[in-house]
């Protein structure tokens, strides 16, 4: 029975792992707690959807995991080759659970849980509050 749930967990975490996350990844959509339990009526969906939505194409934050555990992550602007707001971390992977650690201590700083990690797309949530989530887009 032990080895039935052992093969079926790591099924469930294949997709995963099959991917890398190697790469630049830009943030496509970001909820927080109070905004994934708002619904928004049909008027309010209208209106957005005329005043241009949320996003400003001119303005991208990019975050960038390398092959040796390090990343970064900043905010670029359209024709600006380097970003504001630049943070360098180093992260590791472990099961489905994504961890930005401290460089000089090894400390976990921040986790993420990876709900989703294809060629193209990116969707996590922090694993402390599950309800703020994450979407990327592969750039790189």
């Amino acid at each position: 029975m032990k080895n039935l749930m052992a093969f079926c967990l790591a099924l469930l975490s294949w997709p995963v792992l099959s991917q890398s996350i190697q790469g630049t990844w830009q943030l496509t959509d970001t909820k927080t707690c109070f905004q994934s339990e708002m619904k928004e009526s049909d008027t309010e969906k209208e209106l957005e959807g005329m005043m241009g939505g949320k996003s400003n194409a001119s303005v991208a934050k990019l975050i960038v995991f390398k092959k040796d555990g390090s990343g970064q992550e900043a905010i670029f602007s359209a024709g600006k080759k380097k970003g504001s707001d630049m943070t360098n971390f180093q992260y590791k992977i472990s099961g489905q659970e994504l961890q930005f650690t401290d460089k000089k201590s090894g400390m976990i700083t921040r986790r993420f849980v990876i709900d989703e990690l294809t060629e193209s797309s990116l969707k996590i949530h922090d694993a402390v509050k599950e309800c703020e989530t994450k979407s990327f887009i592969k750039v790189k």
